[in-house]
């Protein structure tokens, strides 16, 4: 399991990510996985992912080799993007998609994206919200958005300060989340 945090405050945008890998009852620490990393950048743009760890492994493979466009820039065109991605997890990554009464096909990845646009969240059914101030995913989710609403008016604290305060609270009480934290800022764009 995971839990990823993003925050926009001052111009800035930050993403943060555990490091924790859980299969079932096991836990591998930074300290083993050299592969930790739950965020990939994709040109601007950063990607947390939430979900099975194939899931990053398959997206890094989908951008370093699709000849499909995508685009991060808003709500729409992650759709789009993620419309997309959604079939090639189907037909070239083996990944299962059990439909249910929505209609729609779920995959079993949650993405936060952070770029000089903003932050957007991608849920398992590809439905896109774009957050103003700050957001999480994962199983630690509301241990991070509770720090991150109580720090958020903290004018002594930066976007970094605060998705940090997200994933080390979740890393206190979720038992899926895991120090050492890694995280990124980009400036946004005016």
């Amino acid at each position: 399991m995971s839990t990823v945090t993003a925050v926009k405050k001052d111009g800035k945008i930050a993403i943060a990510c555990d490091s924790l890998i859980k299969w079932g009852n096991e836990k591998n620490t930074a300290k083993y996985i050299t592969n930790h990393n739950k965020i990939l950048k994709v040109d601007g743009s950063y990607l947390a992912v939430t979900g099975p760890a194939a899931g990053i492994l398959a997206l890094k493979h989908y951008f370093k080799h699709t000849e499909n466009k995508y685009n991060f820039d808003n709500v729409d065109e992650i759709f789009i993007t993620f419309k997309d991605i959604q079939q090639a997890l189907k037909d070239d990554y083996s990944f299962e998609v059990k439909s249910e009464d929505t209609g729609f096909e779920p995959n079993s990845m949650y993405i936060l994206i952070a770029n000089e646009h903003g932050i957007f969240a991608v849920g398992s059914y590809r439905d896109i919200q774009e957050f103003k101030s700050f957001y999480a995913y994962g199983s630690g989710n509301e241990y991070a958005l509770g720090a991150m609403f109580n720090a958020s008016d903290n004018d002594k604290l930066s976007a970094e300060d605060i998705a940090k305060l997200g994933i080390k609270a979740a890393a206190e009480f979720d038992d899926s989340t895991a120090l050492p934290l890694i995280s990124y800022v980009v400036d946004e764009k005016k």
